[in-house]
């Protein structure tokens, strides 16, 4: 009797950040494995998951992720023409369930792991949270210590939101268990102060380790402000929904 091979779909309780896409064979194991290993040290270890040879559990020291390269057309269907890309074929990397304190380390991980692929297979990465796309030349490339929450938020803007004014907003808390920030300016005024305060305020939140409740204010070392949180409701940009915590300050 021939034994039918389980295909592998990313868990419910993993979403992945990254959707990766390339065309040909993905790259072994051993491949990231060496890669890793002379960008960061190491040791990387990674061990299949299940049946599958498509899905990876990747470990280095305490920290783990995911991967399903390629993932089953069953959970592809319509997604390159949603990312509106030329590869063929998807991956995805997710970063595994751990508690508050360990989950930068953990998007570290998981985002080093997107990066080395993208790199071996000369793909693209897709940020499924913040939207952006990622060429092999596109990624930062930082020490194994260094953590920069501007590699995985950003702060973005849209003038079609809010009639006569400008929405300012990060993309990326929410991939540390947080809901995300956003402002509102009256058209004509520059974003620039509003997207600093909403920078720095991002690297408050992770610092606290939560979501600060409506009425709390943020002290905001570097521009010597406090802002407020004035309010908390759900918006969907790029159609994928998510909570706001509006900041306002004088």
């Amino acid at each position: 009797m021939r034994i039918k091979k389980k295909s592998p779909k990313p868990s419910a309780k993993r979403p992945p950040l990254y959707f990766l896409g390339f065309r040909g064979s993905p790259p072994m194991p051993e491949e990231l494995t060496l890669w890793y290993d002379q960008a960061y040290g190491g040791p990387l270890k990674i061990v299949q998951e299940g049946q599958s040879p498509d899905s990876w559990q990747v470990r280095h020291g305490a920290w783990s992720a995911h991967v399903v390269i390629p993932l089953p057309a069953t959970h592809t269907a319509g997604l390159v023409d949603h990312l509106s890309w030329e590869h063929d074929k998807i991956g995805a990397v997710a970063p595994a369930v751990t508690p508050p304190r360990e989950i930068p380390d953990t998007l570290l991980l998981a985002a080093r792991i997107a990066r080395g692929l993208t790199l071996l297979m000369q793909g693209t990465a897709y940020d499924i949270i913040t939207q952006q796309y990622l060429n092999p030349s596109d990624w930062q490339d930082r020490s194994l210590t260094a953590f920069m929450a501007d590699d995985h938020i950003l702060v973005t803007e849209d003038d079609q939101a809010k009639p006569g004014g400008l929405w300012c907003y990060t993309l990326g808390l929410s991939k540390f268990g947080y809901d995300e920030l956003e402002t509102f300016i009256p058209q004509g005024v520059s974003d620039r102060t509003a997207k600093a305060i909403l920078a720095e305020s991002v690297q408050e939140v992770i610092r606290l380790g939560q979501s600060p409740k409506v009425g709390a204010s943020l002290a905001l070392a570097l521009s010597d402000r406090t802002v407020t949180i004035a309010n908390h409701r759900t918006a969907a940009p790029g159609g994928r929904m998510l909570g706001f915590r509006e900041l306002q300050w004088s």
